[in-house]
This record gives structure tokens, sequence and C-alpha cells, in this order.
């Protein structure tokens, strides 16, 4: 059985981006997560031991974020992808970075990519 946890709006500033003015100056990224795991040893118990404790992974994706620059949004999907996956409870997870001051010559609201990785070894 699969749930799925989400923690939406993780507000962080970090220095990633191709452009050495990004790297400089830095803006702000917004992050998405929604977590797929089986929640019923922690509905039973109500343990927080039972389940993933999302203020810790939060204080972790948002560590990922405002640490050692990237150039790319895919790279860091990747990184807060991989943190998350550290949870053995946690069977796939799917993660949206939102960049919404991207340099884009032109009006719009958001720049997100969306990834989706699974534990290894799971269909």
């Amino acid at each position: 059985m699969t749930d799925e946890l989400a923690v939406l709006g993780i507000e962080c500033y970090g220095h990633h981006g191709v452009f050495d003015f990004e790297r400089r100056e830095g803006q702000t990224f917004v992050i998405d997560l929604s977590l797929g795991l089986d929640t019923t040893a922690a509905a039973a118990s109500d343990d927080l031991q039972d389940t993933v404790d999302y203020g810790s992974l939060v204080a972790s994706v948002k560590a990922a974020v405002e640490k050692d620059p990237v150039d790319l949004i895919e790279t860091l999907a990747q990184r807060i992808a991989d943190i998350c996956l550290l949870d053995a409870r946690v069977e796939w997870v799917r993660v949206t970075v939102h960049k919404p001051d991207a340099p884009i010559e032109a009006t719009f609201q958001d720049v997100a990519l969306t990834i989706t990785r699974k534990r290894e070894g799971r269909p």
C-alpha cells in the first residue's frame, strides 16, 4: 500500500543557474515534495518514529538548495530526490523545483521542473 505525503511551497534561497549574476546574487527557489510511503504503522502507533519526519526532511531539503550551486534545476531536483529517498520507507518521490525569477526576457509566472524517482528495485 502506498500513501502520499506532500509538503508544498518550501521557499529557499540559492545561487543556482548558468549565468554569473545568478551565482553571485542568488534567487528564490520553491520546492514541492510528494512522497509515496505506507503510513499504516504510524497511524496505528501514533509515533513519529514510524513515519517520515517531514520537519527534518524540509530542513535537509532547504540546506541542499542553499549550498553548493549547480547550473541546472535538473541537477538540483535530482539532489533533492536523492535526499528524500534516503529514508527506506519512501517508495517514490516527486520533486518540483520552481524558479519564479528565472532570467527570461518575457512576462511569465513560473518556471518549474517536476521529476519522479523510485527507490531502486521497485517497479
